[in-house]
């Protein structure tokens, strides 16, 4: 069964994120997108340290990389990084990603309020994007026997390649035309938020803006 899974999993991304997602299944990582658990959280003393990595499928011809390597925060802390990516093909290509922590175990503590991983994500030719991740480790975590010896947590994600629909090229195409491409480097991923999310967000990113 493994194999079959691993042999496909570039088709089967959707459908295996969202059983990992409801499980925690492979150290696959929560959800708390209207951040309502985060509300209620205080955050802790105990501090952990996160690492990042990034990887990208052989048939995919993009440049995904991580833009810090670690970083350490507490747990019930809400944390904002990101992920750089670059579409290094002549056309625009669509990808989604497939995400998982170790240790297996921290999964299910692991809380991802807003990602770029929850949608698929288009860059255009050429195309350089920073994408966000905001999220905060359940200070649950802590209390958790099983979990007492974790101390580095390692954030993972793999992109894979996802075939365009013609409408949506023929609509690229036409923007393209019309001038809409525009060009620098953009920030995919943040989507709509609550405005409590909305204002902590902010707040994150203009940390991140002044360091």
């Amino acid at each position: 069964m493994a194999v079959l899974v691993c042999g496909a999993a570039w088709g089967a991304v959707p459908l295996y994120r969202l059983f990992c997602a409801h499980t925690g299944y492979g150290g696959t990582t929560q959800t708390d997108k209207d951040a309502t658990k985060l509300v209620s959280v205080s955050p802790s003393d105990r501090v952990v340290t996160i690492t990042f990595n990034a990887d990208v499928d052989p048939g995919m011809h993009w440049k995904f990389v991580p833009s810090q390597k670690n970083l350490k925060c507490k747990l019930g802390e809400p944390v904002l990084a990101f992920y750089k990516a670059t579409n290094l093909r002549d056309k625009p290509v669509t990808g989604v990603a497939l995400y998982n922590v170790t240790p297996l175990k921290a999964g299910s503590y692991f809380h991802k309020i807003q990602c770029f991983c929850f949608d698929e994500q288009r860059l255009r030719a050429k195309e350089t994007v920073d994408m966000p991740v905001f999220f905060y480790i359940d200070p649950a975590m802590g209390e958790d026997r099983k979990c007492k010896d974790i101390k580095h947590i390692t954030l993972s994600y793999t992109f894979f390649p996802v075939e365009d629909d013609e409408e949506d090229m023929a609509l690229e195409e036409s923007q393209n035309q019309e001038g809409a491409a525009g060009s620098g480097v953009k920030l995919h991923g943040s989507g709509d938020m609550p405005a409590h999310v909305q204002q902590q967000w902010e707040e994150k990113l203009k940390q991140q803006q002044q360091k």
